[in-house]
C-alpha cells in the first residue's frame, strides 16, 4: 500500500474527526475540576457497605454545597466534590455521612480531604495554558534545529510547522473524548489528565521524528525518484517500529486503565487516547502532509512560470 497515494483518503478521514472533535470543544466545552475552578474534595470509604447517593444527596441538601457531584469508588468509597469548605462545614458533612435513620453511626474513614482556593485554581489555569504552548513552541524549535541542514525540497521549518498541525491533532481528538464524557459522565479536566496530555505531545512528537530523520536519511543517499516515493519508502522503513512500540505502550496503559484504580483511570486514559492517535497521525498524516505541502508549492511555481 502506498500511503502517499493514499493521503487523501487520509486527509479526509482526518478532516472528519478533527471537524467532529472541534465541534464537540464548542457543543459540550470541558469541564474543569477543582484543581482550576477552586473547591473541596472528600474522599470517605466506609467499612461495611455504602448508602446510596441519593440518600447522602438528601442529607447534605442544606449546607449549600454548592454544585456537589457524588462518584462512587470502588465497592465501598465514595468521593464528593463540592465549592471550597471551612472547617466547620466539613465537620458538618462527616457528621451527616455518619447518620443512620436507626440511631446507630455508620462507620467510615476520611481517607482524603483537600480544598483550592479559586485564586489558585485560576493561577493553576493560567500556567496550565502557559505551560502547553511554550511545549509545542519549543517542539517547533528543536525539530527546526535538528533538521537545520535539510534544504530541498522542505526547510526545517516546514517539518516543524507540520509536527505542529499534527501535535495540536494529537490532542484535539482526546480533549474532544473528554468532552463527551464531561457532558453525559461528569468527567472532569483535571491536573493527571493534563500531565498525560503534555507527556503525550513528548512520546509522539519521538514517532514523528523518527520518520522525518529516515526522510533525511534517505534524501541523502537518493533512495527514490521523487521526493513522494522518499517518503512513502521512509514510513514504510519505519512503520513496524512504530506499531510495535506503540502496541506495546498501548497494551500497558489498556492494563492501568483497567486495574489502576479510579485514581489513575483518567490519566491512563489520557494517554491511551493520545498514543493511539499519535501513532496514526505519525503514519498516515505527517508525511503526506510534507508531500502535499510541496506539490502545492511546485504546482504553484508551474503556475507563474506560465505567466
Amino acid at each position: 500500500m502506498s500511503f502517499i497515494k493514499n493521503r487523501k483518503i487520509f486527509f479526509i478521514i482526518a478532516s472528519i474527526l478533527g471537524l467532529a472533535s472541534i465541534a464537540a470543544l464548542l457543543v459540550f466545552g470541558l469541564k474543569p475540576g477543582i484543581d482550576f475552578t477552586g473547591g473541596s474534595i472528600m474522599e470517605v470509604e466506609y467499612k461495611d457497605s455504602r448508602p446510596e447517593t441519593a440518600d447522602i444527596n438528601s442529607r447534605l441538601a442544606d449546607l449549600k454545597l454548592g454544585e456537589l457531584s457524588l462518584q462512587t469508588v470502588g465497592e465501598k468509597g465514595l468521593m464528593l466534590k463540592m465549592k471550597e469548605l471551612d472547617e466547620n462545614i466539613h465537620q458538618q458533612i462527616l457528621s451527616r455521612l455518619s447518620d443512620n435513620p436507626n440511631g446507630e453511626k455508620i462507620a467510615f474513614v476520611e481517607k482524603r480531604f483537600e480544598s483550592i482556593g479559586s485564586v489558585v485554581g485560576k493561577e493553576l489555569k493560567d500556567k496550565t495554558v502557559t505551560l502547553a504552548i511554550l511545549s509545542l513552541l519549543l517542539v517547533v524549535g528543536y525539530i527546526a534545529v535538528a533538521f537545520r541542514k535539510v534544504a530541498r525540497p522542505c526547510k526545517s521549518w516546514q517539518y516543524g510547522l507540520v509536527s505542529l498541525v499534527t501535535l495540536f491533532y494529537d490532542i484535539l481528538l482526546p480533549l474532544a473524548v473528554f468532552a463527551v464524557l464531561g457532558k453525559f459522565y461528569s468527567v472532569e479536566i483535571s491536573i493527571p489528565v493534563i500531565i498525560a496530555l503534555l507527556t503525550v505531545i513528548g512520546y509522539t512528537i519521538n514517532d514523528k521524528v523518527v520518520v522525518f530523520d529516515r526522510i533525511r536519511e534517505n534524501l541523502a543517499r537518493g533512495a527514490g525518484a521523487s521526493f513522494q516515493e522518499i517518503v512513502d519508502i521512509s514510513i514504510k522503513q519505519t512503520l513496524t517500529r512504530s506499531i510495535n512500540t506503540s502496541f506495546t505502550v498501548i497494551v500497558s496503559l489498556a492494563a492501568l486503565l483497567v486495574f489502576g484504580g479510579d485514581t489513575l483511570k483518567y490519566f491512563s486514559l489520557a494517554l491511551l487516547l493520545g498514543v493511539v492517535v499519535g501513532t496514526c497521525s505519525s503514519i498516515f498524516l505527517a508525511g503526506p502532509m510534507l508531500v502535499s505541502w510541496v506539490g502545492w508549492r511546485e504546482s504553484r511555481r508551474a503556475g507563474k512560470g506560465r505567466k
